[in-house]
């Protein structure tokens, strides 16, 4: 099993240093949130609170995850990044594919993109993108994105998009992974038919037993059983060694992790406090896991 440490609504300040220690300490990634902006007020319940509310507010930190990936990998040279998820239907698939191949190049091919479609309307309408038929677009949108960072000259003349010849260069030296995120059986399905892996949102551990399950059910009739295939978690009811060994038993092979929140620390809590946080984790977990 790998770890990876959410930055999730944390002090922009702090990323630099959190994602050094992170390396020195044996974790393998950086998991970053995404979040275009606050809107005052917003259409469509948060999928994943029991009351349908945001976990934050107007004034809670979001920064680009594709900047803080660059950012961070300036001062890292092994810790891999991935976004954990990227609203991938509110955007233009021409434009984030120029940005996620510069990513990789900053980075030394260090990132991998998590995507969701998306939930608010608002995200959608006020970016230009219609919030109907978000499913099918974006399948699209992956078609685009995995041929444009392809490398070469491509084309291509869909139902939602339809552009003629192009290239983007430099393009990825090797093939940037996908993870796909979302709890629905279409995010399921998605995950298993075109995904190079599948993200949770908060889960109880009985809750990634099936889904895990479905994953494979799926991932055979695509017949695609055999492809590699990651599972990263954010398991909330689970932790320490027989806590985290007992998800690796389930299917999980990339546990995401805040470790400043195990010893009481919020997420505005000082970079000092989450640095040693950080360090007890190792020690404590990773090195026996």
């Amino acid at each position: 099993m790998k770890f990876t440490m959410s930055v999730a609504m944390t002090p922009l300040d702090q990323l630099t240093e959190l994602a050094r220690t992170a390396e020195e300490c044996g974790f393998a990634s950086i998991a970053l949130p995404d979040s275009l902006f606050y809107s005052e007020k917003v259409s469509a319940e948060y999928p994943y609170t029991p009351d349908g509310s945001r976990m934050w507010n107007a004034d809670t930190p979001w920064v680009d995850p594709l900047i803080a990936t660059a950012a961070m990998g300036a001062v890292t040279s092994r810790l891999r990044f991935y976004t954990s998820v990227l609203k991938l239907g509110p955007r233009n698939p021409v434009l984030l594919a120029r940005q996620l191949s510069s990513v990789a190049a900053m980075t030394g091919d260090r990132f991998g993109l998590g995507l969701g479609l998306g939930w608010a309307p608002e995200e959608f309408e006020w970016c230009g993108a219609p919030y109907a038929k978000r499913g099918a677009r974006v399948d699209e949108m992956i078609e685009i994105i995995r041929l444009i960072l392809g490398g070469g000259m491509v084309e291509y003349h869909g139902k939602f998009f339809d552009f003629d010849k192009l290239q983007i260069s430099p393009a990825p030296a090797k093939p940037m992974p996908l993870y796909v995120g979302g709890h629905t059986e279409p995010a399921l399905k998605r995950a298993a038919r075109v995904g190079d892996g599948w993200a949770s949102a908060m889960m109880k551990l009985s809750e990634l037993r099936e889904t895990i399950d479905r994953l494979g059910e799926l991932r055979a009739s695509y017949d695609r059983a055999d492809v590699p295939f990651e599972i990263q978690a954010v398991c909330i009811d689970r932790f320490g060694v027989d806590g985290y060994r007992e998800q690796a038993e389930v299917g999980v092979t990339d546990a995401i992790v805040v470790p400043w929140i195990f010893d009481g620390h919020g997420f505005d809590a000082p970079l000092e406090a989450k640095l040693d946080s950080v360090r007890k984790f190792a020690a404590d977990v990773i090195e026996k896991v």
